[in-house]
């Protein structure tokens, strides 16, 4: 490897989260993410395993104003250097939970009052006709697999995202971008309270 090359690698990405800061938000428990809010925009990512993916992703929950992100532990990439630094620094303001029981967390936040809506292409409806303005989860899957079965059977209602070309579906990390901003849209003016 060239000096010149060994420099580059080893400069720090202007972009990325300032050296010597704490690293990451702290885990907050479920019920306190929840705790006081009217309607909160949560993201549930079922199996993202590509860090560049869950970077991308993270910055854009963070960008929407996403209130948690909640991946399970197992078959699911954490927060490394390389999420860190493709998040631009959003993975150090989102809270991320890593959760033991991803079919438990989804049980609790359906008790909680919380709308489960997963992404699907086997979905009845697009993701334009469906009210996304009150306490919501969004349920994305995993590269090229989706959801698990009992992930998708968990949702209360599926959405597909409506494809002009021919290309079958979109990467998962702009596929939540699509569906997290058409939240953002809909709640826009509503004055309903996160």
């Amino acid at each position: 490897m060239s000096q010149q090359r060994r420099q580059k690698e080893a400069r720090p990405n202007r972009h990325s989260a300032k050296a010597g800061r704490s690293r990451g938000v702290p885990a907050p428990e479920l019920s306190e993410i929840l705790e006081g809010k009217a309607a909160p925009l949560l993201l549930v990512l079922d199996g993202v395993q590509d860090p560049h993916n869950l970077g991308a992703i993270l910055r854009t929950a963070e960008g929407a104003g996403v209130d948690a992100v909640i991946a399970p532990k197992d078959r699911a990439v954490g927060v490394t250097e390389t999420v860190r630094r493709i998040s631009v620094g959003a993975a150090d303001r989102v809270p991320f939970l890593q959760v033991t029981n991803l079919a438990r967390t989804l049980d609790e936040l359906k008790e909680a009052g919380v709308w489960l809506m997963g992404t699907s292409d086997r979905a009845t409806k697009d993701l334009y006709e469906v009210e996304m303005t009150g306490p919501l989860a969004i349920l994305m899957g995993a590269e090229e697999k989706g959801m698990r079965r009992l992930t998708e059977d968990a949702c209360d209602f599926l959405v597909s995202i409506p494809m002009a070309g021919k290309v079958e579906c979109l990467n998962v990390s702009v596929a939540t971008g699509v569906c997290l901003f058409e939240a953002v849209r809909q709640r826009a003016g509503t004055g309903v309270s996160k």
